[in-house]
C-alpha cells in the first residue's frame, strides 16, 4: 500500500504543481487564456468575487474566460502567491488552492487585497490520437488533469 501511495504521489503532485503554477502565471500575467485551459469543460464554474469586482454566478468555461478577460483588462495584478501547501494525500479527487491576490483598479488606482480560493478536481480526459470520429479504444489516450470548478474570494 505504501508503494501505491508513493506512486500516486509521484504522478499527481507534479500535475497539481503545474496547475497551481499556471494559475499564478495567469494572474501575474493578467492572461485569461491560461485560466481558460484550467476551467472544467464538463461542469459549470461557480465564481464568487467580492467588491470591487462584485460577481457571483455559475458560468460555462467560455463565459469564465470572458469574465476574466474583462477583470484583467480593468484590474492590474501587483502580486499573486500561494498560501496553500500541496495535499499530502494525492489520491484525493479534489483540492482547494488558496492564494493571496493584490491588484489595482485601473479606473481609480485603488488597491485591493483578497484571499482567493480555487476548488480543483481531477478530470479524466480522453483524446483520440488519430481521428475524433474513430471510437476504437486502442486509439484513445486518457489523461488525468486538475481542473477549476469553483473560484471564491473574500476581502482581507
Amino acid at each position: 500500500m505504501a508503494h501505491l501511495n508513493i506512486l500516486l504521489l509521484t504522478v499527481f503532485l507534479p500535475l497539481l504543481s503545474t496547475t497551481t503554477q499556471n494559475i499564478e502565471k495567469a494572474f501575474l500575467q493578467n492572461n485569461p487564456k491560461i485560466l481558460y485551459s484550467l476551467f472544467s469543460s464538463e461542469s459549470a464554474v461557480n465564481i464568487s468575487l467580492p467588491e470591487p469586482i462584485s460577481f457571483s454566478d455559475q458560468v460555462s468555461n467560455q463565459q469564465a474566460y470572458f469574465l476574466f478577460r474583462k477583470i484583467f483588462s480593468s484590474f492590474t495584478t501587483f502580486e499573486f502567491y500561494s498560501e496553500t501547501e500541496l495535499p499530502l494525500f494525492p489520491e484525493e479527487k479534489s483540492f482547494i488552492f488558496k492564494a493571496r491576490w493584490s491588484f489595482k483598479d485601473d479606473k481609480n488606482n485603488n488597491q485591493h487585497v483578497i484571499h482567493i480560493f480555487f476548488y480543483l478536481t481531477k478530470e479524466t480526459i480522453q483524446k483520440n490520437r488519430n481521428s475524433p470520429f474513430q471510437l476504437s479504444q486502442k486509439n484513445k489516450e486518457t489523461k488525468n488533469t486538475w481542473k477549476i470548478i469553483e473560484i471564491k474570494a473574500e476581502k482581507i
